[in-house]
C-alpha cells in the first residue's frame, strides 16, 4: 500500500467514526459509543506508530498487529500531516460521551485516551519545534508538574551528612569514597542480581497471579544515558538491559530487580497486555508511547513496588542475610550504609531541579553538572551521564520521584491507616491492571 493510500485509508477511518458518532444519539454508555471508541483506539495506535518514525525514542513497546507496524515503517507522512490527524482524532473523541461513573473501567479507558492523545499532540508540536518550559512540557506530556526546589531545600540534609562524613575534599568526594565500599565486584554481579530477582519474583507471585508464560532476559550493556532499561517484547517477555559503565552499588540489586522486573515494569507491561489488550481487546494497550502520562504510572509503580515487595525492614534483612554475603561485603556495616541511603533519598529532587534549570536555559551544561555534584552528590562521571539523560529524555525525570510519591499517596489513601501488606498488594495490582493516569491518582 502506498503512503497516499495509507493516508486515504486513515482519513476514511476517521470519517467513518465521525459518521457513526454524528448519526447516532449516543447516551452514556451504549454499544455505539463503545464501537466508536474501539475504532478511535485503532487510529490512535497507528498515529503513535507513525510519530515513532520521526522520534526513535517514542515507541517504547509495541505488540499489536505486525502489519500496522510495517505500514508505519513505510509511511512518508510529515509531522504537519500527523498533527492534522491528531487534531481530527481529538475532535472525534470529544464527541464520544464519557461512560457513566458506574462503568469505572470504561470511564478510565475514555479518560486514558483523552490524556494519551493530548500528549501525542504535544509531542508532535515539540518535534515541529514548539518550545515549552520544563513545567509546561511535563504537564503536556505526563499530566503532572513536579514541585520546585531551591538550594536551601537541600542545605540541611547536606550539612548533616557532612557531619557524618568528616575529612578533606568536597562532600561529594567523601560520599563517593564511602559508596565505593559497597560496590558489587564485577565477578559477583550475576549471582547477586539473580538472587535479588528470585526473591522479588517470589514475593510478587505470593500476591499476584502472573501470566504463565512471563519471563525476561537480563544483559549487560555500556554507553547508555540510563542505568537500566526494560524493553517489553510482548507475549509476557522482556529484555532488561543493565548499564555497567559505572560501578554498581549493592542497593541497586533490589532496586533494579524490582523496578525493571518484579513487581515493576515487566509485571506492569505483562498485566496490561493480558488484562486490557487481550482480555478486553483494548488495542490502545498494545502500544506504549514513552513520552506520555502512562510513563508516570509506569515509573511511579516501579519505584513504589520496591516498598510493596519489601515492607518495613524486610529489604534490609534480606540484603544483610543474602546479598551482602554474596557480594563479599560486610553485613555488619549495613546500618551505616542504610543511614547514607536515607540521606541520599532526601536529595532525589535535586536532579529534577538541575533538569528544570538546564532545560529552561537558566544554567548551561557545566553548571548543571556542578549542581548535580553539589546537591545530588553525583560523581563527575555520573553527573555528565545524567545531563546526557536530560538531553535525550528531558522532563521525563519527574516520572521517577514524583511518580513514586503520587503512587504511594494514592495507594496509602486507598488502603487507609489500618491497611495491611495484603491490602497494599491488592491496590497495587489494581493500579497495574487499569488505565488510571496521573491526574486520576488525585481522586
Amino acid at each position: 500500500m502506498t503512503s497516499t493510500s495509507i493516508r486515504c485509508f486513515q482519513g476514511f477511518l476517521i470519517l467513518s467514526i465521525l459518521l457513526v458518532v454524528g448519526s447516532c444519539k449516543l447516551t452514556p454508555w451504549d454499544a455505539s459509543a463503545r464501537k466508536s471508541l474501539d475504532e478511535l483506539a485503532q487510529a490512535y495506535v497507528k498515529l503513535v506508530l507513525d510519530v515513532g518514525q520521526h522520534d526513535p525514542d517514542y515507541v517504547d513497546a509495541y505488540y499489536g498487529p505486525a502489519k500496522w507496524k510495517k505500514k508505519a515503517e513505510s509511511s512518508e507522512r510529515s509531522l504537519d500531516q500527523l498533527a492534522g490527524e491528531a487534531n481530527a482524532l481529538d475532535k472525534v473523541l470529544q464527541q464520544i460521551p464519557a461512560p457513566l461513573e458506574t462503568e469505572e473501567m470504561e470511564a478510565l479507558r475514555h479518560d486514558y485516551l483523552v490524556k494519551q492523545l493530548s500528549s501525542v499532540r504535544a509531542r508532535i508540536a515539540m518535534l515541529q519545534g514548539k518550545e515549552l518550559t520544563f513545567d509546561e512540557e511535563s504537564k503536556a506530556l505526563y499530566d503532572a508538574v513536579a514541585p520546585t526546589h531551591t538550594e536551601e531545600d537541600f542545605a540541611a540534609t547536606l550539612a548533616n551528612l557532612g557531619k557524618i562524613l568528616p575529612g578533606e575534599g568536597s562532600l561529594a568526594d567523601r560520599y563517593a569514597s564511602f559508596q565505593s565500599r559497597y560496590v558489587i565486584p564485577p565477578d559477583r554481579l550475576e549471582a547477586v542480581f539473580q538472587a535479588a530477582i528470585d526473591e522479588c519474583r517470589k514475593r510478587t507471585k505470593k500476591y499476584m497471579q502472573l501470566p504463565s508464560n512471563e519471563s525476561f532476559v537480563v544483559e549487560q550493556v555500556k554507553g547508555k544515558s540510563w542505568s537500566a532499561y526494560n524493553w517489553y517484547q510482548g507475549n509476557g517477555q522482556s529484555l532488561i538491559q543493565v548499564n555497567v559503565d559505572v560501578p554498581i552499588e549493592i542497593d541497586r540489586a533490589i532496586d533494579l530487580a524490582c523496578h525493571e522486573g518484579y513487581p515493576g515494569h515487566h509485571v506492569y507491561n505483562a498485566l496490561l497486555e493480558k488484562n486490557l489488550a487481550q482480555d478486553r481487546n483494548w488495542v490502545e494497550f498494545s502500544i506504549y508511547p514513552l513520552f506520555s502520562p502512562q510513563s508516570l504510572i509506569a515509573e511511579g509503580t516501579a519505584n513504589f513496588g520496591i516498598e510493596v515487595a519489601f515492607p518495613g525492614n524486610e529489604r534490609k534483612t534480606f540484603e544483610k542475610e543474602t546479598l551482602f554475603p554474596l557480594a563479599g561485603l560486610d553485613p555488619e556495616s549495613i546500618d551505616e550504609y542504610y543511614e547514607m541511603l536515607e540521606f541520599r533519598g532526601k536529595l532525589t529532587y535535586a536532579g529534577n531541579e538541575a533538569a528544570r534549570r538546564y532545560l529552561d536555559g537558566k544554567i548551561d551544561r557545566e553548571e548543571a553538572e556542578q549542581w548535580l555534584m553539589r546537591y545530588a552528590l553525583l560523581t563527575p562521571e555520573l553527573a555528565k551521564r545524567r545531563v546526557r539523560f536530560f538531553d535525550q529524555y528531558r522532563s521525563y525525570v519527574i516520572n521517577y520521584n514524583l511518580g513514586q510519591d503520587m503512587v504511594r499517596e494514592y495507594i496509602e489513601r486507598k488502603i487507609g491507616a489500618k491497611g495491611t501488606s495484603s491490602d497494599r498488594w491488592a491496590e497495587f495490582k489494581k493500579l497495574l491492571s487499569s488505565p488510571r493516569l496521573p491526574s486520576g491518582l488525585l481522586d
